[in-house]
């Protein structure tokens, strides 16, 4: 499984970058995103950008409902939709044109660009690549129900994260059904789907179809 940063994400799709660059695994960089943001935000243009609270930045071409709340540290980026009663707690990088939309909740995460998560999703310590989808409902759970420490499974492999809260990573045009719930620690390859309805546990590898019963087949 290709479960290295630079293997699930084109790091030119996010102003994170430079950050996730200096990681091996991206679970590596849960722990920075708050202050990567709060060290960004002021060095975003002014004519491009409008620090509408202390720490937070929003790009003047992105859209953000009036009933949406916007909890710092967090950047909005350009031409990005940020929709009715979305609740973003605080410590999410936003890319270009992404999709947050009714209902949804963001915390601690980084949207590459072009990334969706347009109903009713949760998103807490996790990384979206570039084009990256999660269907209505679907959702990130980023703790274990005995509180210890997520391990990311891939295999035989058990690679402990030393965190309690890690929620999932998706790699480039990832597309997860709706309803579906990543378990702590989940991985989904580059190009992978997810059937509606899954729990997801593990690693998925790129290029594959996570089916009904955890059957992965090699996408045709």
């Amino acid at each position: 499984m290709q479960l290295e940063t630079t293997q699930l994400l084109d790091l030119s799709h996010s102003l994170a970058g430079e950050y996730l660059a200096k990681f091996q695994y991206p679970w590596q960089a849960l722990e920075g995103i708050s202050e990567l943001i709060l060290s960004i935000g002021p060095t975003l243009s002014q004519q491009e950008y409008e620090q509408t609270t202390p720490n937070v930045w929003v790009h003047r071409t992105a859209v953000v409902a009036p009933t949406a709340y916007l909890g710092a540290p967090c950047i909005i980026g350009p031409e990005t939709e940020v929709r009715h009663g979305a609740f973003i707690r605080g410590s999410a990088l936003v890319g270009a044109s992404c999709v947050v939309g009714n209902s949804v909740e963001l915390k601690n995460v980084i949207l590459f660009d072009h990334v969706q998560v347009p109903h009713y999703n949760y998103v807490g310590d996790s990384i979206l690549g570039h084009h990256s989808h999660m269907g209505a409902g679907a959702i990130t759970s980023n703790v274990k129900a005995d509180r210890t420490h997520v391990v990311i499974r891939d295999g035989d492999r058990r690679l402990d994260t030393g965190r309690k809260k890690v929620g999932a990573f998706l790699g480039d045009y990832a597309e997860i059904g709706c309803n579906s719930v990543l378990n702590p620690g989940t991985v989904i390859g580059r190009r992978s789907s997810v059937y509606p309805l899954s729990g997801v546990r593990g690693a998925v590898p790129p290029d594959s179809i996570y089916k009904t019963g955890g059957v992965i087949a090699a996408r045709t």
